[in-house]
């Protein structure tokens, strides 16, 4: 058997962790066996649906390498599709059609509740023939008792009572399906094996399963993973940090790092931390996907992201580091640049922050005041004035050459490190910390270095 998974998107919004996760398996799983991944969007809800949502799931997918086959499905233009679906029901006597208006519906249910029964649709278009007409609604006719049973790839056996359900609405009075019916008739044709997504839809399932029955239609296999906790457990939102897939692009993280944080919310290898891609689609099964739910921690996020940021080919992260640097650069200098703050970057864009020291002019450059208060004494631009003139004259501007030439400076006036290099480091930078100093020096070259000093000593 082919394994064949989607994602299907609604386009009410961006595309957000929660749906990126439910991708991301649907996507390892089709990948492990060689199958097929499908983009659907659905998008029947004509009044919240946006084509610059859909434009924005498109590009977070894209961003994150989570290519699919063929074309995105759109749900708005299988509008006949869905019509034949509904036909079948009713042709074979397992839909009808509804004349009750929405206000008639709720009051059905004030009346259940009242009674302390299941709030629900009472049936009574059942019997009556009725055929389309304006304001009418197909439903569903529920079978008459039993239960409805299947085996999920996280839960296990689920089961539910038919008498907990009713008799839903299929086709709207507008012309278009509900979310259950559409989604049943596009995963039987576009041959889906298995669904795999948050558990917040295992009523659903129940509802899609009873009319794959009606209609003699082959049942995927079901996995409902539990929805994503913040930190503290509690429901995730974004005051821990949840967001759309898009901001944390536009923040600076590297895909890699989300796909690696994303994948071990639900599921693990045993205690392998760290994933190539290549290695996820390797081990990622369907098994080992964890029934309890998981947290998201923000900061487990940062950690990955540093850790790929070290990682990262020097020139394919110049080349990723290059639209969040404000400064005109060209590839050349970011390449010479990535290697000296890398290692104390979480993100792109604290590491286009930390490079523009060294890609503004000596006029350009802004202190930070405690930094010049504190090494910028009368003493430290005095220690500046005795160094320039050496560096002004050293043959060999390297950076192994540079540091011979401060230690023997040092050396000679019997002076400490600490004496020389804080005010050398904040009239370069204009902070207190950083890279070597010998590294700075190369990398700015002797007419920016020396302009620099003389702006201090001046």
């Amino acid at each position: 058997m082919t394994v064949v998974t989607r994602f299907a998107p609604s386009p009410t919004g961006h595309l957000h962790i929660g749906g990126a996760r439910t991708a991301l398996f649907c996507w390892l799983l089709s990948r492990h066996f060689g199958g097929r991944f499908y983009l659907r969007i659905e998008d029947t809800d004509l009044e919240r649906s946006r084509q610059e949502y859909t434009d924005s799931i498109l590009a977070s997918m894209r961003w994150l390498g989570l290519d699919w086959d063929g074309e995105p499905v759109y749900q708005q233009q299988r509008a006949r599709v869905y019509a034949g679906y509904v036909e079948r029901l009713l042709a074979s006597g397992n839909a009808y059609w509804c004349s009750c208006t929405p206000e008639e519906v709720e009051a059905m249910r004030e009346e259940a509740r009242a009674k302390g029964a299941k709030p629900r649709y009472d049936g009574r278009c059942r019997g009556r023939g009725l055929g389309p007409g304006t304001g009418r609604v197909v439903r569903f006719k529920l079978p008459p008792g039993g239960k409805v049973v299947y085996e999920d790839m996280v839960k296990g056996s689920t089961a539910v009572d038919i008498a907990e359900l009713d008799d839903m609405v299929v086709l709207r009075s507008d012309g278009m399906p509900v979310y259950n019916m559409a989604v049943v008739a596009d995963d039987h044709e576009m041959g889906i094996t298995h669904v795999l997504r948050g558990d917040d839809h295992i009523p659903n399932t129940y509802r899609q399963i009873l009319l794959y029955q009606a209609m003699n239609l082959p049942l995927p296999r079901f996995a409902h993973v539990p929805m994503i906790l913040g930190p503290d457990r509690q429901k995730l939102s974004k005051r821990h940090g949840a967001r759309a897939v898009i901001e944390y692009e536009q923040d600076g993280f590297l895909p890699q790092a989300l796909i690696n944080c994303l994948v071990r919310l639900g599921w693990s290898h045993g205690d392998q931390e760290i994933f190539s891609l290549e290695e996820l689609v390797r081990y990622f099964d369907g098994a080992n996907l964890n029934p309890a739910p998981a947290a998201f921690d923000p900061e487990k996020l940062q950690w990955l992201n540093a850790h790929y940021v070290r990682e990262t080919p020097v020139n394919e992260l110049a080349r990723l580091v290059a639209p969040f640097v404000q400064e005109a650069a060209s590839p050349e200098r970011l390449r010479e640049l990535v290697p000296l703050y890398r290692e104390r970057a979480v993100h792109l864009v604290e590491l286009a922050k930390n490079m523009r020291p060294l890609l503004c002019t000596a006029q350009e450059l802004v202190y930070d005041p405690k930094a010049v208060a504190t090494a910028l004494s009368d003493e430290g631009k005095a220690q500046l004035a005795a160094l320039r003139p050496l560096l002004e004259a050293a043959a060999d501007f390297s950076a192994p050459a540079l540091e011979k030439c401060i230690h023997a400076h040092i050396e000679s006036k019997g002076l400490i490190f600490r004496k020389v290099a804080p005010p050398l480091r904040v009239a370069l930078t204009g902070v207190p910390g950083g890279p070597s100093l010998p590294d700075i020096l190369q990398v700015l070259g002797r007419t920016e270095s020396l302009a620099r000093l003389d702006r201090i000593i001046a």
